[in-house]
């Protein structure tokens, strides 16, 4: 982990970005509720509320996700890369959750066999998702490439950062953060 920054170091607009399942709407929702920001899961945005995944059309997810980079505070979780350079000018600190494979996987099967109403999911009420030969595709080929992403994105980024690769270290952030 790089040296733990204080929270309001990273100031009022927050990207926080990671692989499928490594924890980003929970950690986002903790954040908010600490520093009473609105939080935007990015996910809501790109998909159609109470659809299993069902997406928006590219020119209404950009629209949405345009007039909510423009608010003056914000904790922000997603990648998305196609509009990430329009986050990242108006984003003041950034946060990279990088979980391992395995913890991936095995809070993948969790949601998928217990969790209902999870943070930042957009299923109807009161249901759980499904587990996909799709989603365990991307988990385990698409994710080591997206990590490459994330790291040319932390490497490029002069906002004041923060690199959390364990839960171990998110939970340091929890206690030092009081959330």
């Amino acid at each position: 982990m790089h040296n733990l920054i204080p929270l309001a170091a990273l100031g009022p607009r927050i990207c926080i970005m990671g692989p499928s399942n490594s924890g980003k709407s929970t950690f986002a929702k903790a954040i908010a509720d600490t520093t009473q920001f609105p939080v935007v899961h990015l996910d809501r945005l790109f998909h159609l509320p109470d659809t299993r995944w069902q997406a928006r059309s590219q020119e209404a997810f950009f629209a949405l996700h345009d007039e909510a980079i423009k608010g003056d505070c914000w904790i922000m979780e997603g990648n998305y890369h196609r509009c990430q350079k329009t986050r990242m000018a108006r984003a003041t600190g950034l946060i990279v959750l990088d979980v391992s494979l395995p913890r991936m996987l095995s809070r993948y099967f969790y949601r998928t066999l217990f969790q209902r109403d999870r943070v930042g999911g957009v299923l109807p009420e009161n249901q759980r998702d499904r587990i996909t030969g799709e989603m365990l595709k991307y988990l385990l080929f698409a994710t080591p490439q997206k990590r490459t992403q994330l790291q040319k994105v932390f490497a490029k980024c002069d906002l004041p950062k923060l690199w959390l690769a364990s839960p171990q270290q998110v939970h340091a952030c929890y206690r030092a953060w009081s959330l």
